[in-house]
């Protein structure tokens, strides 16, 4: 890849990812708050969903926040701790590997649902079925990143991603440079990664940023139905 190629798709593109990724998301909660949700279909073929589900989001979730941790951690807290880059690197990939086997499994039996299902399919829209392919693509390039891996467990290629990251949030001009020698399948994992976060703005996976955590201190009510006595008017009999 040329050096320009790599200063364009890692140095520029993040930077356009992310504030589309921030500013769409105001925008869209700001102007369109009532499409701020996720689509429910779960009257049709249940059971299938609520496997694919459970699976998908419990192993993106543990992805998500080894993703967060191994990559904007300084190296010099690892060091701090005694953590080798030999060591976080069989973690990540043992941890990794475990939660990406069930998130791609659960994320399969939702791209069946929605694909092969006529009900599903008829309901979905263009964008809900579009990014739960490119979830399912992600995952599966991040479990092909793990021969790749286990080829550097001396943790060096991981530190290059770290670099990177981290550089990217501190405006370092030099970031893209840190990967420029990486593998390419590690590349294609980053940039798909990147277009998620272009797309998500536009797409279901906004109800992301909305769990309901205000429901753990809502005081509890009572839903009270009442009989419409107007409803009941005398009526005089007609003779």
């Amino acid at each position: 890849m040329s050096g320009f190629l790599n200063s364009l798709l890692f140095g520029i593109y993040p930077y356009i990812a992310l504030v589309v990724l921030i500013l769409g998301s105001i925008i869209r909660y700001d102007r369109e708050p009532y499409t701020w949700r996720s689509g429910s279909s779960q009257l049709l073929r249940r059971k299938q969903l609520i496997w694919g589900s459970v699976l998908f989001h419990l192993g993106v979730l543990f992805i998500f926040a080894g993703h967060l941790v191994g990559l904007l951690t300084p190296i010099v807290i690892f060091e701090t701790l005694g953590i080798s880059h030999s060591a976080k690197q069989t973690l990540a990939v043992v941890a990794g590997g475990i939660a990406g086997t069930m998130a791609i499994i659960g994320a399969t039996l939702l791209v069946h649902r929605r694909l092969f299902d006529p009900r599903v399919r008829a309901s979905s829209s263009t964008t809900d079925t579009l990014i739960i392919i490119l979830l399912w693509m992600q995952l599966f390039l991040g479990l092909s990143t793990i021969p790749t891996s286990l080829a550097h467990l001396d943790g060096q290629e991981m530190v290059k991603f770290m670099n990177w990251a981290q550089g990217i949030f501190t405006f370092n001009p030099q970031a893209a440079s840190y990967i420029a020698d990486a593998a390419v399948i590690f590349k294609l994992h980053l940039f798909l990664g990147l277009t998620i976060f272009l797309l998500f703005p536009f797409t279901r996976l906004v109800h992301m940023l909305s769990a309901p955590v205000r429901y753990l201190w809502r005081p509890g009510y009572q839903v009270v139905r009442q009989r419409n006595r107007s409803a009941s008017v005398n009526r005089i009999p007609a003779e």
